[in-house]
């Protein structure tokens, strides 16, 4: 909280209680109003960032309408704005609908002044950490390829090796659990790629049956087999020109893997029940799960393939290794289903940004999905929890103290400008609008780990930079 106060606006037709909660509140800035009509324009001049509003105001005072009237008025002014409301009215329904308009706490009269004082600084402190959040992420350096989301240092380093690769025709092979978003960055490498306004074509070799899958890659005429009522194009060949995505590559039954390597050495196939030879000139790039090296060694993956299809190996990072990102794709996923089903989400508390960090994620970036949508559907307020994520809550959860959340936005912003150049100091210090020196000290304070290379690197600037 800011040592010289915060702007904090009362609501209240009892001009005794407003002197009382100026009194109490005393090192912060206090702005008093007695009626709707009047807090409206003060609300929205000052643009407080905890507002204090009584519930029972004229012409309804024994009822809340006038109350709730001035919370979502204050909200659509200024939706980050935290709205207390406090009523002498003994009625759990306007509590439930004070906080399903957005109010952040709801006290009942006569409010305590300790209990008073430790909401207000709650409230405070969660409004200036959003403040900060959303700061940072304008600042952020931005994902080098357009729709994937990930800033941290083993994302970047996905993203600059698909932006090299991409311009040539060389096969790829992406690694990479189930969940980790293959199918995306194979779709990002074509959209990179000369062959963009060619058609990309995917294929989960994993569900297809195996007396169907030479059928559907490769295509078939007519009576070429029972049901075969028409000559139907094979996916390879609708992938003409463009890019042929193989996910599952791994599941592909030995026959049919004599076929495949058939068709990457001489780019000719063979329609399922044919005898012309069709040419068929397409980038190829495979995708799995599972460790091709393995299966090779068992006999369920023929080498030359495995050469033929790994002319480069792109190894996709799991969530749980990838730092902020979580915080940083949930905060899209919210964002996202808000809007689609019209909820009044708004963030995560500290307890789900706690968890969301510790969680294993053994579904990677799927089911971080999943979890966010299914919270944005039955979370009652405004701030997502944990419980709504369905996630365990860590022992020790995020803290909300401004300085803390200040150094740990302070460490990771350093290892962004860090991952974005490579390790290079002296680059990352002009992003970060600092001296070398200076961002010498900063890796050293936050223990950030770099590579032998990087080090060495940085030792010699620091020797010839004193």
């Amino acid at each position: 909280m800011s040592d010289s106060g915060a702007t904090i606006l009362v609501l209240d037709d009892d001009k005794g209680i407003c002197t009382q909660y100026r009194w109490l509140l005393s090192q912060h800035r206090v702005l008093a109003a007695n009626s709707r009509e009047e807090a409206v324009p003060i609300f929205t001049q000052e643009r407080p960032a905890v507002a204090i509003v009584d519930l029972g105001l004229p012409p309804d005072p024994d009822g809340a309408t006038e109350g709730l009237a001035a919370v979502s008025q204050f909200l659509r002014i200024a939706p980050d704005a935290k709205i207390i409301v406090v009523t002498g009215q003994d009625t759990h329904e306007y509590a439930v609908r004070a906080v399903a308009l957005g109010a952040y706490d709801f006290l009942r009269k006569p409010v305590e002044p300790d209990v008073l004082s430790l909401t207000v600084d709650r409230a405070l402190r969660l409004h200036e950490l959003e403040q900060e959040n959303r700061r940072l992420v304008a600042v952020a350096p931005q994902s080098p390829v357009a729709g994937i989301i990930g800033n941290s240092a083993p994302m970047l380093k996905v993203l600059r090796d698909i932006e090299r690769i991409a311009k040539t025709d060389i096969s790829v092979l992406l690694l990479g659990e189930s969940g980790t978003g293959k199918e995306l960055i194979a779709n990002a490498i074509h959209k990179l790629s000369p062959r963009k306004p060619k058609p990309f074509v995917a294929i989960n070799c994993a569900a297809i049956p195996e007396g169907l899958l030479e059928a559907e890659l490769f295509g078939h005429e007519k009576g070429a087999f029972t049901g075969a009522v028409k000559q139907t194009i094979g996916k390879i060949e609708m992938a003409h020109e463009g890019t042929l995505f193989l996910d599952e590559v791994g599941d592909i039954p030995l026959s049919m893997q004599v076929k495949l390597l058939r068709f990457l050495e001489d780019q000719v196939i063979e329609r399922v029940g044919g005898r012309r030879q069709i040419k068929v000139e397409t980038r190829v790039v495979c995708a799995t799960n599972q460790n091709l090296q393995r299966l090779i060694e068992e006999g369920r993956f023929r080498e030359d393939l495995y050469y033929r299809i790994n002319e480069f190996t792109v190894n996709i990072p799991p969530l749980r290794e990838r730092g902020d990102d979580a915080v940083l794709l949930a905060n899209f996923f919210l964002r996202q289903y808000a809007a689609q089903f019209d909820r009044v989400c708004k963030g995560f508390g500290a307890d789900a940004i706690a968890a969301l960090n510790e969680h294993s994620w053994r579904g990677n970036v799927r089911e971080l999905e999943n979890r966010v949508k299914r919270a944005v559907v039955m979370c009652e307020g405004t701030i997502v929890s944990a419980l709504d994520l369905e996630l365990a809550v860590p022992e020790t959860t995020l803290s909300l103290n401004l300085g803390e959340a200040r150094r740990r936005a302070e460490k990771s912003t350093v290892q962004l400008a860090l991952a974005q150049t490579n390790g290079n100091v002296s680059r990352a210090a002009d992003l970060l609008g600092v001296s070398r020196p200076t961002l010498y000290d900063l890796i050293k304070d936050h223990g950030i780990p770099v590579r032998a290379g990087d080090a060495q690197r940085i030792d010699k600037e620091e020797a010839s930079n004193p």
